[in-house]
């Protein structure tokens, strides 16, 4: 029971808010030194080497690079002004191109935080001075920016991909449907919202200084470098011409002539982007290398062989233990990050899942749309503060909490739909 005890320790120092890389670090070292002593960790140097010899985790400082790039070429700001302008003529028209924004900056940069604050800066003032409903408005930009965790190129995509031994370039074309589908239903839902309450998203006036052909005009200008961006980083992975890892360099550079096209580019300005890259690249590393020590520790202790003999013993085999699986990652994603669930739950549940016959693929796709549902929920949705941070003050934080409740209820009610009829997507739930 030494492996079980320890993973409740870990989970209730980081409830506590201890930080996350230290504390499976520390509780790894722990628990080890009382159950075997120092010598379980002589091979722990192999195992950091190991993990930053491995060519797809390269993907991950590559496309935050880009997304950190893009966020200073004032993209977001150039899309959500032509959109705006382009759908504001109807009800719920400026909720309704944030959430086309949205679905073309995670396509382009795959970075959550990064849209968020850029949608919440540029688009919640204007939403909000049109009138429109905090609760709408702020459940619309974080629904939205949100996007980047399904959509492809997705950090955690390629980090599931590397997690589960699945090759990346499989997982985002997976992944494209079920990204498709969310955005579809995130603007039914405005479209109904406003059908019978219009007060709560009103109309933008027309625009007098400018034609309807220059609004089409200036928003495919908007549309269509980002839109290039995606092409070239996804369809080379697509048509097989690169991996991933290599796409995502044709991203960085990508990212850098987009800035040259905008004229933000600069030397500072590069500077600056690799050192916020570093600063998340790190954060990302440093909880693998605590993740891995953990993993090293707590499969010695006997864990992983306990908790797959008790998973196996659920009812309903297979569909027992996936739903299981589901509510375990939807409620750790109340408390802490996808990166942490990651690197410490899904190899837990990985050799559960291959025992029991499960497509890996499906069961990854599953997993990253419930993450992307751990961004949303209260109270430590990471999107809720990115938003809160850049509200103005009349922007209460109880707004935001009950603005994302029906995106949740729309990411839950696409995560059902894969699990349920996992053909529609594409996918089997068998091998």
């Amino acid at each position: 029971m030494i492996g079980m005890i320890m993973f409740g320790v870990a989970l209730l120092m980081l409830m506590f808010g201890f930080p996350v890389a230290f504390t499976f670090g520390g509780v790894a070292l722990f628990f080890g030194v009382f159950a075997e002593g120092m010598d379980l960790f002589a091979f722990m140097p192999y195992r950091i080497m190991s993990v930053m010899q491995n060519t797809t985790l390269m993907a991950v400082p590559l496309f935050i690079f880009m997304g950190v790039v893009l966020q200073r070429t004032k993209l977001a700001a150039q899309l959500l002004t032509s959109m705006g302008r382009l759908f504001g003529g109807l009800p719920g028209g400026l909720a309704i191109s944030t959430i086309l924004v949205g679905a073309l900056l995670a396509a382009s940069t795959g970075v959550v935080g990064a849209s968020v604050v850029a949608m919440g800066l540029i688009s919640l003032p204007v939403m909000l001075a049109h009138g429109y409903d905090k609760r709408l408005a702020t459940g619309t930009i974080c629904g939205a920016g949100t996007l980047g965790q399904i959509v492809p190129p997705s950090i955690i995509l390629i980090i599931l991909g590397d997690v589960l031994g699945l090759p990346v370039g499989d997982l985002f074309k997976a992944a494209v449907l079920p990204g498709v589908v969310l955005i579809g239903l995130y603007i039914v839902y405005i479209l109904i919202l406003t059908r019978f309450r219009p007060e709560m998203a009103p109309a933008m006036p027309d625009d007098n200084n400018k034609s309807r052909s220059k609004e089409i005009r200036d928003a495919l200008l908007a549309i269509i470098p980002p839109l290039a961006l995606m092409v070239v980083v996804l369809g080379s992975i697509f048509a097989g011409i690169a991996t991933p890892t290599e796409s995502s360099a044709l991203g960085g550079v990508g990212a850098v002539i987009l800035a040259l096209i905008y004229r933000q580019f600069s030397f500072k300005m590069i500077w600056d982007a690799s050192k916020d890259t570093v600063k998340v690249t790190a954060m990302v590393f440093a909880i693998l290398i605590g993740a891995t020590a953990f993993s090293m520790v707590f499969s010695y202790t006997g864990g992983d062989y306990l908790l797959e003999e008790w998973m196996l013993a659920l009812p309903g085999e297979k569909w027992g233990f996936v739903i299981l699986a589901m509510l375990v990652i939807l409620v750790l994603g109340f408390f802490i990050d996808f990166v942490e669930i990651s690197f410490i739950i899904v190899p837990i549940l990985a050799p559960v899942a291959e025992a029991l016959g499960i497509n890996m693929l499906w069961f990854a796709i599953l997993i990253a749309m419930n993450l992307q549902t751990s961004f949303l929920t209260p109270p430590f949705g990471f999107s809720l503060f990115y938003l809160k941070g850049v509200s103005p003050p009349e922007v209460k934080t109880t707004d935001i909490y009950r603005g994302v409740m029906p995106f949740i209820l729309i990411q839950i009610a696409v995560l059902a739909a894969i699990f349920i009829m996992p053909e529609w997507f594409g996918m089997s739930s068998s091998y």
